[in-house]
């Protein structure tokens, strides 16, 4: 199949109401999306389904266009404050599945890939892409030779590729955020919880970034995750990461995305001990349940005195997601061993409490709580009582916050 050079034309490409879906985070086609939105205002109407966008391919996009996506990560807010995102309150692993199962159907996939020596790889994000192609009216590839070949993640054959385009500039990266204070007080009392031999989930930000640095002189260290990072790079060259107790997948580190800098995407390029699997492996229950020892490091908006954990809205305003926190919080339950780690800071940028009386959405039900981290210490929720539990994240909310929320505690009791 011939590969064009010259920037796409999608006039007779684009029909009114299709649903576009396009990679998601550093997996974004940016050659692509960019000449679809800088063309959007001459096309039909249109709705474009992404994931989390790290560039700034969205921010001008012409009213022609709605969004759908699973959350509001990342310069998906953009959108979404304009009040052109319509968020699908899903788990990331029901999100990917219902594109399985056609209940997402995409009738044009915009997709970034890698190849090498005739085969073809989706390189930095194993998600709904290859699904959502297999249904759809046409599928638009970007090879790009700066993305990764990544193993696990090949495309299949029995899946078409009806157009080819080259890319015109390199991935979208993502450079790790620069720690804090707070980010290494959370991180020292979450690293207490997590054992040599641990296989670790991690998302996005700088508490999860904190965490992985603070665990450099850790043993037989894991990983399954939905994604990796940079971070992950330094543990495998300190040698803290091997994956030798993971029960399975042995010496294989396993991700769904990568999501980093090109230090990171060369790092996995062809590289027999990483695997980008779907989001069926990486956040199955059934597979999740195998893993000795899973430590699932999640965040959150706010959490409630219950335990009721919130990583949704804010004010009712979607600024969040679901994501995979509650695919691997219950994954962490049932494995062996596990622990399922909320770490957050104890006030927001504001200077109000994110440890709150009663949360606004409930992400992760108190039932599935097992332990809460903020700079002030842990919060040990799994087997309390109601009372208890609060007692416990009175202990760890911000000093100047622990008056009030006794007091609302003594309110609500009588």
């Amino acid at each position: 199949m011939p590969e064009l050079s010259a920037p796409i034309d999608f006039s007779g490409l684009i029909r009114e109401d299709d649903l576009v879906a396009c990679g998601q985070a550093t997996a974004e086609p940016t050659t692509l999306t960019e000449a679809l939105m800088a063309q959007a205002a001459d096309l039909p109407p249109f709705r474009m389904m992404v994931g989390p966008v790290f560039s700034e391919t969205f921010f001008a996009a012409s009213a022609n266009v709605s969004f759908q996506s699973y959350g509001v990560i990342g310069n998906a807010r953009r959108p979404a404050k304009a009040g052109r995102l319509d968020v699908i309150p899903s788990n990331y692993s029901a999100f990917c599945a219902d594109f399985a199962a056609r209940r997402h159907k995409a009738d044009v996939v915009l997709v970034q890939l890698a190849e090498s020596v005739g085969r073809l790889s989706a390189s930095l994000s194993n998600d709904y892409v290859i699904d959502a192609a297999r249904g759809a009216r046409l599928v638009i590839a970007e090879i790009n030779p700066d993305a990764p070949f990544t193993l696990g993640a090949e495309w299949p054959a029995d899946v078409p590729i009806h157009v080819r385009v080259a890319a015109r500039r390199p991935p979208v990266e993502l450079a790790s955020p620069p720690l804090d204070d707070v980010s290494r007080r959370i991180a020292a009392h979450a690293a207490s919880l997590i054992a040599d031999g641990s296989t670790l989930q991690f998302g996005v930000g700088r508490i999860p970034d904190a965490i992985l640095s603070s665990l450099s002189h850790a043993r037989n260290i894991g990983i399954h995750s939905g994604l990796v990072n940079d971070a992950v790079v330094d543990l495998i060259e300190r040698g803290a990461v091997t994956n030798a107790e993971k029960g399975i997948d042995l010496g294989i580190t396993v991700t769904n995305q990568v999501i980093g800098t090109k230090r990171l995407y060369g790092f996995v390029h062809e590289n027999k001990a990483v695997s980008v699997r779907p989001t069926s492996y990486t956040h199955g229950q059934n597979v999740l349940a195998r893993i000795n020892r899973l430590v699932a490091i999640n965040s959150a908006l706010q959490v409630g005195l219950d335990g009721s954990v919130n990583s949704e809205t804010l004010n009712r305003v979607a600024v969040g997601a679901i994501g995979g926190q509650l695919d691997f919080v219950r994954g962490a339950n049932a494995s062996p061993g596990g622990r399922a780690i909320i770490a957050l800071p104890a006030t927001a940028s504001d200077g109000s409490s994110r440890i709150v009386a009663n949360v606004e959405t409930v992400t992760t039900p108190r039932a599935d709580v097992d332990a809460i981290v903020t700079e002030w210490g842990i919060a040990e929720l799994r087997g309390c009582g109601l009372a208890e539990r609060a007692r416990r994240m009175i202990a760890i909310a911000a000093p100047e916050h622990r008056d009030a929320l006794s007091a609302q505690l003594r309110k609500s009791a009588r």
